[in-house]
């Protein structure tokens, strides 16, 4: 392998090289310096999330429940403007819950209703796009009344058109509030997410993007007030709706004389006599001529102007009204005029939009947490750097050099693929550095065993790579089932941590095994040497011969007792479950004044505003605190409100918002049930693979161990307090594919051994095949640990309990490979193989100059 090592690699790992740089470069210049670059270069480098630049995230989904009562608001007008208006039919038409139903006042006019009616599905299935669902059902009652209902297939169909006219009218505006490089996606049929960075603000943002902003016109009832009509009935094609000008109701025509859609520009002013602040809007000509007839023909009504079926101002007609041209007064402000004229230029949304997630961060606690990635992966790069070079010398160096070209491709891909950079994706990178010189240690222990078998230099070497190639392959392919399983189920910053997990599992497989059989060569050709010493400094010493087997009966007892520990704690003390799960609010605060900060202080001053159970921790630093707010039941608003209330009420004792989490009850639901699923499948997904790779016996023993680990995790989370929220899910997914390197790595070895020794027994043969790998797997598992450790403790508050439980996972892992997996596969009945010879103990090993050990 190594005389054989053309030109072409070398071209190949060396054009790799100055690909990687070239795109990794834009990250460490502004863009305003790489704007300026040669058009062949690249100008864009990865793009930060929010929780590392400050911004706001909005989840939004279309209120189906809004869209059903406006379709059949417009059906009720529709159908009677068709009876009535255009055919002279009389008829009295109710409403219920998912369609009209109409009763004519002549019974012989069935027929011609029926007729006239049946027109409506034309023209409507049409607007649903080619071959599209029909909205409309026609029957009739056993009375004979006719029914039109709205199918559940015509209305989701409806849901999916008016989402892509949503997403249009929210980027209008978000464009109107001059922000730069907004995301607007759709997610599902029914979602849409917009994220802004930079802007922090995302009660103003929700406000600007949420309000349905549908601007009408309405004749007011000329003789009749609401309260009348409440008393004595409510005329046919009359609606009441509450007037936020008088504070009390009004009584309107149902028909919309004009609407926003007529707007061609709207702009907040002050009224000359008053000074007080409003909105001056201009129609197009359309709209212009029918005002001007409204206001001619109604002079000494009044004309009502409805936003988002509020009455804003309902003014006497003094007179004919040309030239399109009018004010909205009201109680605005002037930020709230401006508002509202942001939203009537943008136009109207075409459906009602509830937020069932939002999550704001400031800039300064972005800086923070940039500041404490990249603390955390300097600090994990000397510590794995310096061990390799104590522990392998040279050959060391060959691997960090690897490790350093492996770094700098995640970037570049990263970069290339325009994804997005989060705080546990920094934690990814980092865990990245620990996981990428196993393969190196997986290698080298390989040559050394090679060599005390007696074999040359060069075929050691060979040996080294080509033998430890596939148990490389086994351990990486399982980390990278873990990590697609967390990008697919996961969301927003989780989904992060998997990018950058799955680039580094891919990057590492050709950095740590192709570069480093490149320096090698290069330097086995150079120095041809005579003697070869890998490992400079021994760990843990050769030819150990500890009876796992014999330990292993008191460790099963020890795990029988933890794990039925961690299932107790988990259904008696449960968990400290974060929003991501029940829902509620989350608002991270730093106490900017001069005295001592306290929590006390800050539960005394929200306990008086009655928002429930409210939670207040520190969080990291002794100035900044985590306060929690249970789920308001009053929904969204309230929730709100509350949130509103919380910030005035600290803002007065002297303490800064720097981060606001809001998840709805219904996104919760959909992230514990996702995480659930997403366990299961990687750990099927998992059982599946290695069973293809190695026989059922080994399978089943794999996701024995994993689900221990797991278990002792999740008990940890539910022991110590640690909150469990959406990053716990990507834990615990890392752990499943963490906790089978040892395994992968224990269980080739067994099968390598089933071959050669066929009537040693399976206890001793697994005693022997632990203590053969047991230098690899506890020096793989260290420099995990320590890409770890500096995470938990420099890594940041926010990921924290992420970390810690990874950390205490990956040891528990090493655990259950070594003392747990062996005796399961002799319960399971693993055999030796028929056709393996008839040896009954392992040959002597021998030395590289021929003598035996």
């Amino acid at each position: 392998m190594l005389q054989q090592f053309s030109p072409i690699r070398t071209a190949i790992i060396l054009l790799v090289t100055v690909v990687g740089i070239v795109l990794g470069i834009p990250n460490f210049f502004s863009k305003e310096t790489t704007a300026n670059w040669p058009s062949f270069l690249p100008h864009d480098g990865m793009t930060l999330g929010l929780d590392l630049q400050g911004g706001s995230h909005l989840l939004l989904q279309v209120n189906r429940e809004s869209i059903i009562t406006e379709r059949l608001k417009n059906l009720r007008r529709d159908a009677r403007q068709i009876l009535a208006g255009q055919n002279g039919i009389g008829n009295i038409i109710t409403t219920d819950a998912d369609g009209i139903t109409v009763e004519l006042t002549d019974p012989a006019q069935k027929d011609a209703a029926r007729t006239a009616l049946d027109a409506m599905q034309t023209n409507i299935a049409s607007t649903l796009g080619v071959g599209g669902t029909p909205e409309l059902e026609f029957g009739e009652t056993p009375d004979g009344k006719l029914t039109i209902k709205l199918t559940p297939n015509g209305v989701t169909e409806r849901m999916s058109s008016l989402i892509a006219q949503s997403m249009e009218v929210i980027r209008k505006r978000v464009d109107e509030v001059g922000t730069t490089e907004p995301t607007i996606q759709r997610q599902g049929q029914d979602r849409v997410l917009v994220q802004v960075p930079g802007y922090d603000d995302s009660a103003r943002l929700k406000e600007l993007i949420s309000t349905t902003a549908r601007l009408t016109f309405h004749l007011v009832h000329p003789t009749m007030s609401a309260a009348q009509a409440q008393a004595q009935g409510i005329p046919a094609g009359y609606m009441i709706l509450p007037s936020v000008d008088s504070g009390f109701d009004e009584l309107l025509n149902e028909n919309v004389e004009f609407g926003g859609e007529s707007l061609t520009n709207a702009q907040p002013a002050f009224d000359q006599q008053t000074g007080q602040s409003v909105v001056s809007f201009n129609l197009d000509t359309r709209g212009a001529l029918i005002f001007s007839q409204i206001t001619s023909k109604n002079v000494g009504k009044r004309f009502a102007i409805v936003l988002d079926n509020q009455v804003v101002t309902a003014p006497t007609i003094n007179g004919p009204i040309p030239g399109g041209s009018a004010q909205i007064t009201g109680s605005f402000t002037p930020q709230t005029a401006n508002d509202l004229a942001v939203l009537l230029r943008a136009g109207a949304l075409p459906a009602t939009l509830d937020v069932v997630e939002e999550r704001s961060v400031g800039a300064s606690l972005g800086a923070d947490s940039i500041r404490a990635g990249v603390i955390a992966g300097i600090v994990a790069m000397i510590l794995v750097v310096t061990f390799m070079v104590i522990a392998y010398g040279l050959f060391g160096m060959f691997a960090n050099i690897s490790l350093a070209l492996n770094i700098v491709l995640i970037v570049a891909a990263m970069s290339m693929l325009g994804a997005t950079l989060t705080l546990p994706g920094i934690a990814g990178i980092v865990l990245t550095i620990g996981m990428a010189v196993d393969a190196n240690v997986l290698i080298y222990e390989r040559i050394r065993e090679e060599m005390k078998a007696g074999k040359s230099i060069l075929a050691a070497i060979d040996a080294g790579f080509s033998r430890a190639w596939g148990t490389i392959i086994d351990s990486h392919l399982t980390q990278l089932i873990a990590a697609i399983v967390l990008y697919f189920m996961g969301a927003g910053p989780v989904q992060g941590f998997a990018v950058t997990l799955a680039l580094g599992i891919l990057t590492s497989l050709f950095t740590s095994y192709t570069v480093t059989l490149y320096f090698v060569g290069w330097w086995f050709r150079l120095r041809r040497p005579k003697t070869l010493k890998i490992q400079v400094f021994r760990f843990i010493p050769d030819g150990t011969k500890i009876p796992f087997m014999k330990i292993s009966r008191y460790a099963i007892i020890f795990s029988i007792l933890i794990s039925l520990g961690a299932i107790g704690s988990a259904f008696t003390k449960g968990f400290n479950l974060g929003i991501d799960f029940i829902g509620g609010s989350a608002i991270e605060v730093q106490y900017a004044g001069t005295g001592t900060p306290d929590a006390g202080t800050i539960r005394e001053s929200l306990d008086e505003l009655n928002l429930g159970e409210v939670q207040v921790q520190q969080f990291g630093p002794p100035t900044d605190y985590l306060v929690r707010i249970q789920l308001q039941p009053g929904g969204d608003a309230e929730q709100q409100q509350a949130v509103t209330k919380v910030t005035e009420r600290l803002a007065e004792v002297q303490y800064e918002v720097r981060k606001t989490e809001a998840v709805s009850g219904t996104v919760s639901g959909e992230l514990t049930t996702k995480g659930v699923i997403a366990v299961l499948v990687a750990m099927v997904a998992i059982l599946i693979y290695v069973w293809f790779r190695f026989e059922w016996q080994f399978a089943l023993a794999a996701i024995t161990t994993t689900a221990h680990d797991v278990i002792m995790t999740i008990g940890l989370y539910s022991f110590v307090g640690l909150e469990f929220n959406i990053t716990s899910i990507a834990a615990v997914l890392t752990l499943v594919g963490l906790s089978l390197n040892e395994t992968v790595v224990i269980s080739d070895r067994i099968r390598e051994n089933l071959r050669k020794y066929k009537k040693m027994s399976l206890p001793e043969l697994i005693d022997l095949s632990i203590n053969q790998t047991i230098v690899r797997t506890s020096l793989t598992q260290f420099t995990i640990l320590l890409a770890l450790f500096p995470l938990v403790f420099f890594g940041g508050e926010a990921i924290r309990g992420f970390t810690i439980a990874m950390t205490f996972g990956s040891i528990f892992g090493m655990y259950s490979s070594v003392f747990i997996g062996g005796p399961i596969l002799i319960y399971f009945g693993l055999k030796a193989r028929s056709d393996a010879p008839a040896d009954n103990k392992p040959a002597k090993e021998k030395r590289a100059d021929g003598a035996s050990v």
